[in-house]
């Protein structure tokens, strides 16, 4: 896409950015001040106690099935009503409104529900997977990274420390024998040692234009934004590296999910939202993006790329490198709403490895097998995947055994 065509060029990008390079948030913590924090988007009547779905959502293709199941009418085909999802600019003041009741339905990056469920006693369950794969390193022109030991001495950007991002970069930074830092930009960094920090998504393709950072990894479309907004080079697809990893999933309150009537209907609206998406993506970008229902805060050819642009000749050998696994064909995003146990295991087992800023203690009591059988309902998924003909129209889904999978990791 060229700077002309573009309606959002590089040099408006950087002048306009409403969200700037400064809001860097060293040691923020979890879950505090909701009610001064939440950015409602507009006024909604919200009652987590009605029969209405009402949900909220943050500006990334993550959170696709959660609007689409709205915008596309697929509540109102099964008799339940909706309102139009609530836009929030933040995980923590997200998953406080959720937990004040503001809101029945959420996206949540995957590791924070095990947050919220075994440090905070919130009764929140895992409805459905919300997508799979959907994110990506991205670095800046001059940062001098181009491949993984080049993180050494680098200052990288995460969304959320309770992420798959996080995550997946330190799986990678321990493969390369590079120790993962929280501390000041400013402090002294060796060239063994990365230093992570939480910055809010919308900032990070201003941050590496203007060089205040070397990198990030985070959820589309701003590894898009990146691309195109900011020179930046995606330089592996964490698809490529956790195949067709969960991220982002879908939750409700526990108490929420006893009128199986109502709670069953909305799973079922959202693994509709899924399946269409994946069978749709063109579509699905234009309605996401700003020259459609403007649930994101970018132009549909950006969120086009970000969904469907996944081609050897980019980010191939020849490429940027972020594709080494072809043969895996996998998506730069693609949905699957099943919870595998295999990924339960997996995730708690590297959260355990995985440095956070605050008190991470409760992690080292939890047993995985018991998290996957107390966090994720999975009861939904099936009654909707059976009604919407099988979950092996899914991605990643063998047909023989659609219930179990196997974790490939590949750094």
């Amino acid at each position: 896409m060229s700077q002309e065509n573009s309606s959002v060029s590089r040099r408006d990008f950087l002048k306009k950015s409403a969200l700037g390079v400064g809001a860097v948030l060293g040691g923020s913590s979890l879950f505090m001040g909701c009610s001064k924090s939440a950015d409602h988007g507009g006024s909604a009547s919200i009652n987590a106690g009605s029969r209405k779905v009402t949900s909220c959502y943050l500006p990334i293709t993550d959170a696709t099935p959660i609007i689409l199941a709205h915008e596309m009418g697929f509540y109102k085909e099964l008799g339940i009503e909706s309102e139009r999802p609530v836009l929030i600019r933040g995980w923590a003041p997200m998953a406080e409104a959720f937990m004040a009741g503001r809101f029945n339905l959420t996206h949540l990056l995957a590791p924070i529900p095990i947050y919220m469920r075994y440090s905070k006693g919130f009764p929140v369950k895992i409805v459905a997977w919300d997508h799979i794969n959907g994110s990506a390193i991205t670095v800046g022109k001059d940062s001098g990274i181009r491949s993984y030991a080049d993180l050494g001495g680098k200052q990288i950007a995460i969304p959320y420390w309770y992420s798959m991002h996080n995550i997946i970069l330190q799986m990678i930074a321990r493969e390369h024998g590079i120790e993962p830092v929280i501390q000041s930009k400013t402090a002294p960094l060796s060239n063994k040692q990365v230093n992570l920090f939480v910055m809010a998504p919308p900032d990070m393709p201003t941050a590496i234009a203007s060089n205040a950072i070397d990198g990030y990894v985070v959820a589309e479309p701003f590894n898009a934004a990146g691309e195109v907004l900011a020179n930046g080079r995606i330089v592996r697809f964490t698809g490529d590296i956790w195949k067709n990893h969960p991220c982002c999933v879908a939750v409700m309150n526990e108490k929420d999910l006893a009128d199986q009537a109502w709670s069953h209907k909305v799973i079922q609206a959202l693994v509709k939202a899924e399946l269409w998406a994946l069978n749709n993506v063109e579509q699905a970008a234009h309605i996401l993006s700003k020259d459609g229902a403007k649930y994101l805060p970018l132009p549909e050819k950006i969120v086009q790329r970000a969904m469907m642009k996944y081609d050897l000749e980019t980010y191939g050998p020849s490429g940027t490198g972020a594709i080494k696994h072809p043969e895996w064909n996998t998506r730069r995003i693609a949905y699957e709403p099943y919870q595998f146990e295999s990924a339960t295991r997996k995730i708690v087992e590297m959260m355990k490895l995985t440095r956070m800023d605050g008190d991470t203690s409760f992690l080292n009591a939890l047993d995985p097998g018991k998290v996957h059988s107390e966090l994720m309902y999975t009861s939904g998924v099936e009654a909707a995947a059976t009604a919407l003909g099988g979950l092996a129209q899914f991605v990643g889904v063998d047909p023989k055994a659609p219930t179990v999978r196997e974790e490939i990791i590949s750094i």
